[in-house]
């Protein structure tokens, strides 16, 4: 990936995590409007590595669930 992409990935990895510790929903839309003031490019790779990640955890509790796992671990 290019540095938008990587310094984008790493930035939502620490809000998703700092929203699950925070409890604050409106955190990713936060830090989403704070990078779209600055860069609409930087921005969007945000929002797409958000979206990226919040599937695969979906998919992830989907498919541990169908194989009889505990999603929690």
């Amino acid at each position: 990936m290019g540095v938008v992409e990587d310094l984008a990935d790493a930035l939502a990895v620490d809000s998703l995590n700092a929203e699950a510790e925070t409890g604050d929903d409106l955190l990713v839309d936060k830090v989403s409007e704070i990078l779209g003031a600055d860069s609409v490019t930087t921005q969007e790779a945000f929002l797409t590595a958000i979206r990226v990640r919040k599937a695969d955890r979906r998919a992830r509790i989907y498919l541990d669930k169908r194989l009889g796992k505990d999603p929690a671990g």
